[in-house]
């Protein structure tokens, strides 16, 4: 019996499979999703042009010392940048005795040892340390921001999509939630702890704005200190934290695309003299 059946047992297993799948298939519910909030009404980050953009872009340093200015004095409140040390900004522009004095005045301690008692304790910052958190872990962040927890800046170019121009964006895109907005989805108001920003995600914020009017800073160069100067500047600053290497990156690019150049023109010429004789 086995001998008879056992070649049909496969095929009869497989139909039944597909039968499964086919019934499946046809009850099953398509009805498309209904509209959200953010799928209409957020927007796309601005175009933003910086000196860095392209492969022949390099940073430019009174920007990011501008930006770093900005970071310092508005950004870092809450926002720590842990992968950046203060030695590093020697690569934009600042003189070492500029950079010891940065970070002996930085707002927040770096957490330290008493070497006496063994006990926790804080101590200026010094050029070799990285800046430090301005909250002592996450916890302490949370509890001070209504529990959401603001994102380290060292690589947020890099893990927003849209870079530099998201940052920019979103820094300079408060602003009221738009009535028709309100008329089509009133569960998207943002409630007291949110703010609306259309370049968010989803469109509620519990970032206040940072950048709250023109002349928040005060630039040494004389450039005039607009939301937008500041947004840019910050956006440039940020750009170059999450990739200080980038000049040398396109330094070397070059040099492997002449070089690559120079390399296939011998190869060409080498095989033309070395086939010549035997083409004819």
């Amino acid at each position: 019996m086995l001998r008879l059946f056992g070649p049909l047992i496969a095929p009869i297993v497989g139909l039944g499979f597909i039968a499964a799948l086919v019934l499946a298939i046809l009850t099953t519910s398509w009805e498309a999703e209904p509209p959200t909030a953010a799928h209409h009404f957020h927007l796309a980050p601005k175009p933003l042009h910086l000196a860095s953009d392209g492969p022949l872009g390099k940073f430019d340093r009174q920007q990011l010392q501008r930006g770093f200015q900005v970071y310092k004095e508005v950004c870092s409140a809450c926002h720590s940048a842990r992968l950046v040390a203060f030695r590093d900004l020697q690569e934009i522009g600042f003189t070492n005795p500029e950079v010891k004095a940065i970070a002996k005045n930085w707002a927040t301690e770096v957490p330290s040892v008493n070497p006496e008692t063994g006990e926790p304790a804080t101590r200026k910052a010094l050029a070799s340390d990285y800046i430090p958190s301005p909250y002592a872990n996450e916890t302490a962040a949370r509890a001070a921001n209504n529990n959401a927890l603001p994102p380290d800046l060292s690589l947020i170019t890099k893990a927003r999509h849209g870079g530099a121009a998201y940052v920019h964006s979103l820094l300079t895109g408060y602003q009221n939630p738009p009535a028709e907005l309100l008329e089509k989805f009133p569960d998207a108001k943002p409630s007291g702890t949110l703010h609306y920003n259309p370049y968010f995600a989803n469109l509620n914020i519990a970032m206040p704005p940072p950048l709250a009017a023109d002349g928040q800073v005060t630039y040494a160069d004389g450039t005039k200190a607009t939301i937008d100067q500041m947004a840019q500047d910050v956006s440039a600053f940020l750009v170059w934290t999450a990739e200080p290497k980038l000049e040398n990156r396109h330094r070397t690019g070059i040099a492997v695309l002449i070089f690559l150049l120079i390399a296939t023109t011998l190869a060409y010429m080498s095989y033309q003299n070395i086939w010549a004789d035997r083409k004819h």
